[in-house]
């Protein structure tokens, strides 16, 4: 049976035009938008503000500099290349191993010198950013996620959504790739996300296309095992991500690495809406909880990223 408008505010579902307009608009100043709308200048913001990232190996800005840095390529093993303004995971090509003169993707797929030259090409031509603007084409170290993740991710690395509410974070889900999803954490091409307890990490529900599902659809991992490790830290990163903006209402993207621990993969201003699907229950009345507690509780004096996640901890 289909939802009525009636049922969803009961259940605090939070709708697009609410978000836009109640938490989006009213929280989120433009002015701040170029930091989290290109990704080198979030990896900037971020470093400066002692906030762990994976490794930027370079920055390719210029046509005429594809040639250098493909000679770079070839002492490299592995590496990932992405569009410092795309949005959506478009134009991010990994890559995990070489064999002789040629590159493996995730799948297996090798790819030539030449394919990642004219993938390089294409991004420095604004094919994957948003508003087909001229980019830079940023490359970082892979990330070699926690082995512990091995079974609830299929030929790509999951990451965790967190929404931060005015430095507060109300709401978190795991987004696992799929052979649907072509390895991508995208839950819009089929990628699998998973809700996770605020207060624990716990998995909650997994959803795939919006359907509840009890295992990983490639290696039948049964998603209510999932616990993810590092909790607290993972929560305290995603919340200092409040001060590096200065956005009210922001996602925060973590990926885990085998050896260096949580660390962001990149910061949203415009969040979706899906991470309710994933746990099961709306926004709206954690969001409206935060308004009033900063009001009449907290006033203006501010909380500590420490006493903020403790307090959603305790709450949530």
């Amino acid at each position: 049976m289909l939802a009525n408008p009636f049922s969803l505010k009961r259940m605090g579902i939070l709708g697009m035009n609410q978000r836009n307009v109640d938490f989006i608009a009213r929280y989120n100043d433009r002015r701040f938008y170029p930091l989290v709308d290109d990704k080198l200048k979030t990896k900037q913001a971020a470093i400066k503000a002692n906030i762990s990232v994976p490794q930027l190996i370079g920055v390719i800005s210029h046509q005429f500099e594809i040639k250098s840095a493909l000679e770079k390529f070839q002492q490299l093993e592995q590496f990932v290349i992405k569009p410092a303004q795309g949005s959506g995971g478009k134009g991010i090509l990994v890559i995990t191993a070489r064999e002789g003169d040629h590159y493996l993707k995730p799948s297996g797929e090798p790819i030539s010198l030449l394919d990642i030259q004219r993938h390089i090409s294409n991004t420095l031509s604004g094919l994957y950013s948003l508003g087909g603007r001229n980019d830079v084409a940023m490359v970082e170290e892979l990330v070699n996620f926690d082995p512990r993740f091995n079974d609830y991710s299929y030929q790509g690395v999951p990451d965790i959504r967190v929404i931060i509410f005015k430095g507060f974070p109300v709401m978190a889900m795991m987004r696992c790739s799929t052979k649907d999803s072509d390895g991508k954490a995208n839950l819009h091409q089929g990628a699998v996300g998973v809700g996770l307890d605020i207060s624990t990490g716990k998995s909650l529900f997994a959803v795939q296309n919006d359907r509840l599902i009890d295992h990983h659809p490639d290696t039948k991992k049964a998603f209510k095992e999932l616990d993810i490790p590092h909790w607290h830290t993972i929560l305290e990163l995603s919340t200092a991500c409040f001060e590096m903006t200065h956005l009210g209402y922001l996602g925060a993207d973590i990926v885990l690495d085998e050896k260096l621990g949580p660390l962001i993969l990149e910061v949203n201003a415009r969040p979706g809406l899906a991470i309710q699907i994933a746990n099961q229950i709306g926004l709206v009345h954690r969001l409206k909880t935060i308004e009033q507690l900063e009001v009449n509780e907290f006033g203006h004096s501010g909380l500590s990223i420490e006493k903020r996640v403790n307090w959603s901890i305790e709450n949530f």
